[in-house]
């Protein structure tokens, strides 16, 4: 039934002109407006849409919603600090970051940050 189509993902915000500033602006992508107030993420090399979409009543989701691959994530991290984000820091048995909010897994380093509604993004190395 499914092994045909191209599943897409989407997300919400509780406001969609940040939304637009955030992920146009700050992290780079194209973002384009769909009907009835959507945005969609324009990621080179992703077929399938990243649809944003406005809700009043919106809660953060409370996990990673998008990771972005990037070569040296250390650097990712330095210029979106820069840029004016903020990385988590975590200190759990199985998830510490540094002073950066970087954390090193075997084979892994990523770190996280979030979008302007609260929505938990991460750098992961490529």
């Amino acid at each position: 039934m499914f092994t045909h189509t191209k599943a897409f993902s989407s997300f919400s915000v509780n406001d969609i002109a940040k939304a637009k500033e955030f992920y146009g602006q700050t992290l780079g992508l194209g973002v384009s407006e769909e009907m009835m107030g959507l945005l969609d993420l324009e990621i080179e090399g992703n077929e399938n849409k990243i649809l944003i979409y406005p809700k009043p009543n919106h809660e953060p989701a409370t996990y990673t919603i998008l990771n972005f691959p990037v070569a040296d994530v250390e650097k990712a991290v330095d210029e979106l600090i820069a840029k004016g984000i903020n990385f988590e820091h975590y200190d759990m048995e199985n998830l510490k970051t540094d002073k950066k909010g970087i954390a090193h897994f075997p084979g892994i380093t990523q770190a996280w940050f979030k979008d302007p509604a609260g929505n938990i993004l991460s750098l992961i190395n490529s």
